[in-house]
């Protein structure tokens, strides 16, 4: 076919304009199928293990290389892609020109970054692999890798999960205990009584009344004294001096046995049953105790689970002695140290059998008639037969020097006997005695010449615990 312009003829028997195009050498592409996730193992990366000629026994077979140049011969080498990249031996016949690729497996790395050559899967011998590794949960137990990882280093024995377990040594029983001690004592359920709790006839009696007694009695005394002076007559001085010693017997007599009648008084006040008492009625309850939330102990014999402490240190006075109170009297025993606790507690009716929550804890006002017995009986003479009472002394920081003392104390434990007296409260379902709005009056006992008195918040009632067999709880 003539033309000036050049032409050329097509495989399949066309003629198209032009000159035949030149063969030129395409670069080799690879196909490959998307990788699965590898949870972070390398013996699962695929191309990233090839890169630094890791062997593996899961790695995936790349497809083969299409349209590939024809040539003649053979030629083998290696190349480089961003690192050292595993040999390809590329094998070319001379009719079709087909490249074939032949790879190696990827693993994991050592601490040092060098390959390790242990293959993990089948593998296919002889041939490309041809299996398809999927990812997996992480193993156990980890080859070391030498990062740097952040957190505290620990040290010591691992448990089965691989956390450090957690070892406690012995630790000192006397910081222990003071620990613990000042953990309840310092507990906002933890009620703190001080000595104006206790029943006193001065602080009981009215001080208006006292006062206007005071008032008639002096002028009693002026008018008597002038009569006697004007006229000689010496019947109203003598008249009022026996009112006066009357009144200050009566007052005497109040202040000694004051205690003692109130509790008789609460003794003999009739028991209440709880399943009839009224929502707000004034009652007395008598059953045995059971501990609440937080139980106590007593400060000098660590009786444990107890609802009620004290501990009391007295001192005696003599002639030349040290006052332990500012209203320490010459040859009397005063109070030097105080230490009064109550919590909430149950207590179980005799009567009914009901069971009742006592809110005496949370600062609640509590009157306590518990009585004491003698622990520890100083005087210079056998002071240092009581090694732990030195060392109750040294913790309050309270001197021991050449004194009378005597320490007493008194508790309630779980299985006491006790009687409470307080107001009735139910509140969905739960039974509790709590602390009266207003002050209650003994009233008058003309039979024992005793004065009324006021018993504010709840009055506790409880004999020496300690020469009393307590009931199993």
């Amino acid at each position: 076919m003539g033309s000036r312009f050049p032409s050329h003829k097509l495989g399949n028997g066309l003629y198209v304009s032009g000159r035949p195009e030149q063969p030129k050498e395409k670069t080799p592409t690879m196909s490959s199928v998307a990788m699965p996730y590898t949870g972070g193992d390398i013996k699962k990366s695929g191309e990233l293990g090839k890169m630094f000629d890791i062997p593996t026994g899961g790695s995936r077979k790349s497809g083969p290389i299409n349209n590939a140049p024809t040539r003649t011969g053979s030629f083998g080498g290696a190349t480089s892609h961003s690192g050292q990249l595993n040999s390809i031996n590329r094998m070319v016949s001379g009719g079709s020109g087909s490249v074939s690729l032949k790879k190696t497996n990827s693993g994991p790395l050592n601490k040092h970054g060098e390959p390790m050559r242990k293959s993990s899967g089948p593998q296919a011998g002889g041939g490309p692999v041809t299996s398809r590794q999927n990812s997996g949960p992480i193993p156990p137990v980890l080859p070391t890798t030498g990062l740097i990882t952040s957190g505290p280093i620990s040290s010591g024995p691992l448990n089965s999960a691989g956390a450090p377990r957690k070892v406690s040594g012995p630790l000192d029983s006397t910081g222990s205990i003071k620990l613990q001690s000042s953990s309840i004592v310092n507990n906002q359920a933890v009620t703190k009584l001080s000595h104006g709790e206790e029943y006193s006839f001065r602080k009981s009696f009215p001080k208006s009344i006292l006062w206007s007694i005071i008032l008639l009695f002096v002028m009693g005394f002026i008018a008597g004294g002038f009569i006697l002076g004007a006229v000689h007559n010496p019947i109203l001085l003598v008249v009022v001096v026996i009112l006066f010693a009357i009144v200050g017997a009566v007052f005497t007599w109040n202040t000694c046995y004051g205690r003692s009648a109130i509790v008789g008084f609460i003794s003999k006040y009739p028991d209440a049953e709880l399943r009839t008492a009224k929502d707000g009625q004034f009652v007395k309850v008598s059953g045995v105790v059971t501990c609440g939330n937080v139980p106590l102990e007593s400060a000098f014999q660590k009786v444990p689970r107890c609802v009620y402490t004290s501990t009391s240190l007295y001192e005696y006075r003599g002639w030349d002695s040290k006052a332990a109170n500012p209203e320490h009297r010459r040859f009397t025993w005063g109070l030097r140290s105080l230490e009064r606790h109550v919590t909430d507690f149950y207590i179980s009716d005799f009567q009914s059998g009901l069971r009742a929550l006592v809110k005496t804890g949370y600062g609640a006002r509590v009157t306590p008639y518990v009585d004491e017995s003698v622990v520890v009986d100083i005087n210079p003479s056998n002071r240092d037969m009581s090694p732990d009472f030195i060392r109750w002394l040294a913790a309050r920081n309270l001197s021991s020097d050449d004194r009378i003392m005597r320490l007493k104390e008194g508790y309630i434990k779980e299985g006491s006997t006790v009687s409470v007296m307080g107001v009735v409260q139910r509140n969905d379902n739960v039974l509790m005695i709590v602390p009266p709005p207003e002050p209650f009056s003994t009233g008058c006992q003309w039979a024992k010449c005793i004065l009324p008195a006021s018993l504010d918040g709840i009055v506790l009632r409880c004999e020496d615990s300690s020469k009393i067999d307590v009931i199993p709880v």
